[in-house]
């Protein structure tokens, strides 16, 4: 009987913490604000947003000039008519908190103010974007919005801000999925469409838990112009492929997978390079926000950031983030479904030399008896009926990209 009696306890003990953690999982105070059943999505965001970014080109060296004239050139030059439509400024725009608490804009940078410029971006018919961040400081020493979440949110309503790009740094042990709700929901109570970027780097693997909170969120560190590696605390473009991808079934309308802005016509990599970050950015369905200099940029980046056929890869309503099929040393295959039935298809030479390659469509989930109209997006020519597989020349460093349809 004592045996028994000591056997009952030792149960008892045992099952008392799971059943305590049932009945606090279901207390508002201590559950998870992406396991609230009351939680729903904004509803923004049904294709991946496109765009331009002041960081990767100008840093905190940026004004109401410059934004101006981004806005114009955007307007101007075939970029709003190709689907870009957020300019948005990223840090270094902040002046002070007022008496109140309400954050300022600099008026040495920003004369006229921020509702004035976004003022005028509406009236070019594109979107306004602005930057935060979840800690006290911004990773430019700027006012950060911890504490003052609904006081932002508040501000940015009122000035006409359409999309928030909120950072991560001098955010101490915060943590992040209660950080960043906390900012989604004072944004939602301002009554505005506000598109949420999440940009706390992936370190709390917010494709876990983001599809309720924000619109994208950061797979990775920061993007730099190099081709791969790891710089300081940025990475090459190829390394953040390698990063991004795997991610590929969290992505989905209204919620993307955001390996970072790009870097096509910064200089730090050739046009071939460039059209493949391009390419490997539109097949990952991920944000297509523009980083360079678009007032002044060269006529092939123009036609990288232009191309159409690229483009509609990227913002099919399917939503699906394309993926690696197969991967043979520096040859890789890429497949995105797309929502006609079809398949986008990316070959992808990695190396350094000149690589015949081959996908069979069997490779993209396909019958091999299958005969797919194919389309190169990069040189708009039509291939014709193709029979079971697609064979191509692909140059170092670069990509071949076919549409696949009935």
């Amino acid at each position: 009987m004592t045996q028994l009696l000591s056997a009952a306890v030792l149960f008892l003990h045992a099952v008392t913490p799971a059943l305590a953690q049932e009945v606090l999982d279901t207390d508002p105070n201590t559950l998870a604000p992406s396991k609230d059943p009351k939680r729903v999505a904004n509803g923004l965001a049904p294709t991946p947003p496109m765009g331009w970014n002041s960081w990767n080109k100008f840093a905190c060296d940026v004004n109401e000039n410059v934004i101006r004239d981004t806005a114009d050139a955007i307007a101007s030059n075939g970029m709003k008519a190709a689907g870009y439509q957020y300019v948005v400024i990223d840090d270094c725009w902040h002046g002070t908190r007022n008496v109140d608490g309400f954050i300022t804009e600099d008026r040495q940078r920003f004369p006229s103010g921020l509702k004035a410029l976004a003022d005028y971006i509406h009236s070019k018919g594109l979107k306004f974007g602005i930057y935060s961040d979840a800690g006290t400081k911004t990773c430019g020493g700027r006012p950060g919005s911890q504490g003052h979440e609904y006081q932002d949110a508040v501000q940015y309503a009122r000035w006409g801000v359409d999309y928030l790009k909120y950072d991560w740094c001098s955010s101490g042990v915060r943590n992040a999925e209660e950080a960043y709700a906390t900012m989604a929901d004072a944004l939602k109570a301002t009554g505005r469409p506000i598109v949420f970027s999440l940009c706390e780097w992936g370190n709390s693997k917010p494709w876990l838990w983001g599809a309720k909170i924000g619109n994208l969120w950061r797979t990775t560190g920061d993007i730099t112009d190099k081709w791969q590696g790891k710089h300081k605390y940025s990475w090459g473009v190829a390394s953040i492929v390698d990063m991004n991808e795997p991610l590929w079934p969290f992505a989905g309308p209204g919620h993307w997978n955001d390996p970072d802005m790009l870097e096509v016509g910064n200089g730090g990599l050739s046009d071939v390079e460039y059209r493949s970050h391009f390419s490997l950015w539109a097949i990952m369905a991920a944000p297509l926000i523009a980083g360079n200099d678009v007032a002044n940029m060269s006529p092939a980046t123009r036609d990288i950031l232009l191309n159409r056929d690229v483009i509609a890869v990227n913002q099919d309503t399917l939503g699906q983030q394309g993926h690696r099929a197969i991967r043979d040393g520096d040859k890789e295959v890429w497949v995105k479904q797309m929502a006609d039935g079809g398949r986008t298809l990316l070959l992808w030479n990695r190396g350094e030399s000149p690589v015949r390659m081959t996908a069979s469509w069997t490779d993209l989930g396909l019958p091999a008896s299958l005969r797919l109209r194919g389309r190169d997006v990069w040189t708009h020519k039509d291939l014709g009926r193709l029979a079971g597989r697609y064979e191509a020349e692909v140059a170092p460093h670069g990509v071949v990209m076919v549409r696949l349809s009935s």
